[in-house]
């Protein structure tokens, strides 16, 4: 069910952006009801081809980092497109006067220059490092330090995660600080310059899960790279009789008497502490041991076989889950998504239709349904003629002269 009233309902928000981060702000927005306006050269963004790409080469990924928003196409290479784009950011009351962007290209789109034709203008901006130098997640990863403690114990070279963390953890940290503002222009009237670098983002959680601490307490102890265990506790991958991989995480001590109890090993453990000295009680020791008794657990894994374990893990308070692969996931007979309320299906143009997730936030206990993302200028005439109020003639003059596009002069 969508939110009958959502949260944001009537805040207007232009974004100008490409790749993940700014993207997944204005979709955080979006979904909790602000009209997102996103603005484009007139033949898309860069990445509306960014794989992983449907059979035709529509951009599977581009269309699930931007549902729910509208499109308008504009070249801001010409004075005339940048000009119509700052309109748009100035205009809409109360509830504009807000751009997120992740470009200073433009003079005429920062701050300074907005703040000068509207003083309670909210200016939300991306760059890759604080001194504005550019950067991309995967170059933050490799200059702060987390590729180094990633991958298998014997991987001596650094391993870059997979996941775009820093993008998507900056996206959200543009959305709050947006919000933030927004918040401090409704009780005071003021605007703001908000910004958010990116390895900024990686430094921060590296501060603040005491990594970084760790690393000026104990410059000679280099953290290295443990493979699948959970630093500081127990918790590794198994693997059953019948080849299937369980990730098992025992956190406090119910969970670590559970997985005693589930697996018979408590007198063999009680044993190994006596021979080792060691207090089990303390999950600093059960890392410190996680070698031995990672391979006592694991002999309980190879001796049964998964729906054995499946069923014996549930009856506990230990946290577990089997590996799934994304076609685990997704596949026809999987009735996970099916079933699951974040999803549901929409048809996506150009792709078809698809199982798709909506918003991960629930307001009195509704969630915004997912919603299709936007061809290139497919609302162009519809945002310039309702936000600006563009007559038909100006319209067609701006398209005729290639400063703006719509989605049928675009597919031309």
């Amino acid at each position: 069910m969508s939110i009958a009233d959502p949260p944001l309902a009537g805040l207007r928000v232009i974004e100008v952006s490409s790749f993940v981060a700014t993207p997944l702000c204005g979709t955080t927005l979006a979904q909790l009801g602000a009209e997102v306006i996103r603005v484009e050269p007139l033949e898309g963004a860069p990445d509306r081809s960014r794989w992983p790409l449907s059979d035709d080469g529509a951009s599977l990924y581009w269309n699930g980092l931007n549902p729910g928003k509208k499109a308008i196409a504009v070249d801001c290479t010409r004075p005339e497109g940048r000009q119509l784009v700052s309109d748009l950011v100035v205009s809409g009351g109360p509830s504009g006067g807000i751009v997120v962007t992740n470009t200073e290209r433009w003079t005429e789109l920062g701050y300074a220059a907005l703040r000068a034709r509207r003083d309670d203008v909210i200016h939300v901006l991306l760059t890759g490092r604080h001194d504005g130098g550019t950067a991309v997640d995967y170059t933050v990863q490799a200059g702060t330090g987390f590729p180094l403690v990633t991958g298998p114990e014997e991987h001596a070279a650094p391993v870059n995660g997979v996941v775009p963390a820093w993008d998507l953890a900056a996206g959200l940290h543009l959305a709050t600080g947006l919000l933030a503002a927004e918040r401090r222009r409704t009780v005071t009237g003021e605007g703001a310059e908000v910004r958010v670098a990116l390895e900024d983002v990686a430094l921060a959680v590296a501060g603040n899960l005491g990594y970084l601490a760790e690393a000026q307490l104990r410059p000679a102890g280099e953290r290295g790279s443990i493979g699948n265990h959970v630093y500081g506790t127990f918790g590794r991958d198994f693997t059953t009789a019948d080849g299937d991989r369980f990730m098992l995480v025992a956190l406090t001590p119910r969970q670590w008497s559970d997985l005693l109890g589930v697996t018979g090993l408590g007198e063999a453990v009680a044993a190994l502490a006596r021979a080792l000295d060691a207090d089990f009680s303390d999950e600093g020791a059960r890392f410190r041991h996680r070698t031995v008794l990672g391979g006592l657990v694991a002999a309980w894994f190879e001796q049964h076989d998964t729906a054995y374990v499946t069923k014996a893990l549930a009856e506990t308070r230990i946290l577990w889950s089997p590996y799934r692969s994304f076609r685990d996931l997704a596949a026809d007979d999987a009735r996970l998504l099916r079933e699951h309320p974040l999803f549901s299906t929409i048809t996506q143009p150009g792709i078809g239709d698809l199982l798709a997730p909506g918003a991960p936030v629930t307001v009195d206990g509704h969630r915004s349904a997912p919603r299709p993302a936007p061809a290139v200028g497919q609302d162009t005439g519809d945002v310039l003629a309702g936000v600006l109020g563009l007559p038909t003639d100006r319209l067609d003059d701006l398209i005729g002269r290639g400063v703006i596009g719509t989605r049928e002069e675009v597919a031309r």
